[in-house]
């Protein structure tokens, strides 16, 4: 089985090195998947999405680019 890291590695560099990923609803947002970080909301999914597998994958796309582009 593949790891997180593996699969995601921008997610995991993320979480490594610049904030952190929320995933699950709550009472103050109905989005599944957030990114955050000292700022406040980098990104959330769309509250209609079809899947958390998408969610995940576009996260993972969305921080390909901030890190292309921040770093």
């Amino acid at each position: 089985m593949a790891s997180f890291s593996k699969n995601y590695p921008n997610l995991n560099w993320w979480v490594e090195n610049q904030g952190w990923i929320e995933i699950g609803q709550d009472e103050y947002s109905r989005s599944m998947v957030r990114i955050l970080d000292e700022g406040g909301n980098v990104w959330e999914r769309n509250p209609k999405s079809k899947s958390l597998d998408e969610d995940i994958d576009a996260a993972e796309k969305i921080i390909a680019n901030w890190i292309e582009e921040n770093t």
